[in-house]
């Protein structure tokens, strides 16, 4: 444990104080949401202006985001906030929109910026206990910050990143690590083109690079994306810092501004160490070597996420790969305590001040919902939330395993979202399923210098029976053409080692005596092609900030886009 400040201290003393008393800070918490919105029009027609516990649970059903959504909309259109929430909603957090479907309005209020500080500070305690000067010299932070757009109400509705970044809590009283140590200024953080955005934020990551003590941002899939950016650019990055002028194609003059202040002039010495570096024919540790006062690895690497693993592991050779908090729109969740962890194995310590939580037990009836502190040790559940901002008893969509506890207060590992991402018959194969099988497979592309870059699905039903479709974009370990690597029996062995380890329901359908299910099919797409989808739902409205790769594709554009870059078919027998 490394030597803390007094302040440090007494911050990691209020952890201690909120673990350890969590039933009394829920139960407080309900009282003063209940209590608040007692007369908001969606509670009042299950309460009645009371504030009680048992009847809140026994009256007020678990809700979706359709449930919810007329009294959004309405809020949205210029009606009074108290239609769901006794505080004042002061603007909308827009959903990615890429994993569950349409984007959704989610109602904010200052409780929720004020609790994102909270969380942001106390993570900011755990991590000065873990990793030595971990505050010290700056990040490059690949931060997209889109634009928002006013509701017919005249409050702002954009991501949730944006509206923290904007927000007093951090702009007019910022700590003192936040965004003032990063190697990217605002406006290129702000810029509203991306691909303008990402090239400035990794060359002035380049130049600053001795000072460059972390990488980050928000999902794993966007650090690979930078990397494979950079891949594609540097020779031009370093064109630029040698003659000290900026790419034409930046048009944007607030990057370009910016931007050219941190180029300063021409840098001959450094153009030729950066180049030297990148013009090994491998990338592996290419992290450290670039920036090689570098102390840890910082994003999401749950969930989905976690398929990206290996591929970042390959970049960062030794370096911790340490995980954001654990976030939404809805609310705040919690701290990963042990940041130094293997990234497969991160929990999140719910802090119990952020919202009221419950808790639905996976594949039991809904009469067994229980409370934070009554969740048992490696169950699995769904979380449900009653927060600040008029969502009472709302359905988040995570489904999350105990693993343990910190004082009273439980460890949760985050496992999927809580639908169904593939079925062309009976079975149903859920994100965490698909994951796991895909993960066993390309186990086997090890032997050929093979690394799985991303991969979606898609159920194939048109045809009778119904298979499973999987698209994926691999990468050679030591940039070689891929089409060289690519062995017709590893990949049909692939494909028949997915399926074995999908559930006993998809092989009984999928088995000889059964055949209600037809053989899974891998599909092999052009390198760059999940860059292209990307792309694609960038300009239907996503942030590259907030984007996940849908894991089941349902656009019959994006379906299109997939298929003309399809260079390879396999199938299981």
């Amino acid at each position: 444990m490394n030597n803390l400040t007094k302040e440090e201290e007494a911050g990691l003393a209020v952890l201690e104080k909120l673990t350890s008393n969590v039933k009394q800070i829920q139960d407080d918490v309900l009282k003063e949401i209940l209590t608040c919105d007692a007369n908001a029009e969606y509670l009042r027609s299950f309460l009645h202006g009371s504030s009680d516990k048992d009847l809140f649970k026994k009256n007020v059903p678990i809700g979706t985001y359709e449930d919810f959504k007329p009294y959004i909309d309405r809020v949205a259109n210029g009606e009074s906030s108290e239609i769901i929430s006794g505080r004042p909603i002061t603007g909308f957090a827009l959903t990615s929109g890429t994993s569950g479907g349409k984007q959704k309005l989610i109602p904010l209020n200052d409780k929720y910026l004020e609790n994102a500080r909270f969380l942001v500070d106390l993570r900011y305690l755990v991590l000065s206990k873990h990793i030595e000067g971990h505050n010290e010299g700056k990040g490059l932070d690949l931060l997209f910050l889109k634009p928002g757009s006013k509701t017919p109400s005249g409050l702002q509705a954009s991501y949730a990143t944006t509206h923290l970044t904007k927000s007093d809590y951090f702009s007019k009283n910022p700590p003192s690590y936040w965004n003032t140590l990063s190697t990217s200024p605002s406006e290129i953080k702000f810029c509203p083109d991306t691909k303008q955005s990402l090239y400035c934020h990794l060359l002035c990551g380049l130049v600053l690079r001795d000072e460059v003590t972390r990488v980050s941002a928000n999902f794993a899939s966007i650090l690979v994306h930078g990397i494979t950016f950079l891949e594609n650019f540097w020779k031009e990055m370093c064109s630029n810092i040698r003659s000290g002028q900026l790419s034409d194609w930046i048009t944007n003059l607030s990057c370009r501004d910016s931007v050219s202040k941190i180029l300063g002039g021409p840098n001959p010495q450094l153009a030729g160490i950066i180049e030297d570096i990148c013009n090994h024919k491998s990338w592996k540790g290419i992290v450290p070597r670039l920036w090689p006062r570098t102390k840890f690895i910082e994003c999401t690497f749950t969930g989905q996420m976690a398929q990206h693993i290996p591929l970042l592991e390959f970049y960062v050779n030794d370096l911790p790969l340490v995980s954001k908090n654990y976030v939404s729109s809805e609310a705040m969740f919690g701290v990963d305590l042990n940041p130094l962890c293997k990234p497969q194995d991160v929990s999140y310590t719910f802090m119990p001040n952020m919202s009221y939580f419950e808790f639905v037990p996976v594949g039991e009836g809904h009469d067994t919902i229980v409370d934070l502190v009554n969740v048992n040790l490696g169950r699995y559940y769904e979380l449900v939330v009653t927060n600040y901002a008029g969502l009472h008893r709302y359905r988040v969509g995570d489904v999350l395993q105990v693993t343990g506890f910190y004082n009273s207060a439980p460890h949760f590992k985050f496992i999927r979202r809580q639908n169904v991402v593939l079925s062309v018959y009976l079975e149903a194969t859920t994100e965490e399923d698909l994951l796991n099988a895909v993960t066993n497979a390309t186990q086997l592309l090890k032997s050929s210098d093979i690394m799985l870059k991303d991969f979606t699905c898609y159920p194939h039903i048109s045809t009778v029976p119904g298979h499973y479709v999987l698209y994926w974009e691999l990468k050679g370990n030591n940039n070689n053409d891929i089409n060289e690597l690519i062995a017709t029996n590893v990949l049909m062995e692939c494909c028949s080692v997915v399926e074995e380890s999908l559930d006993a329901l998809y092989r009984k359908f999928r088995s000889k005596d059964d055949g209600s299910i037809g053989a899974l099919e891998i599909r092999v797409v052009q390198q760059g092609t999940f860059d292209s989808l990307m792309e694609y739902f960038i300009a239907q409205g996503a942030s590259l900030g907030q984007y996940k790769t849908p894991r089941c594709i349902k656009s019959s554009e994006a379906l299109e886009l997939l298929e003309n870059r399809v260079t390879a078919r396999f199938f299981s027998d």
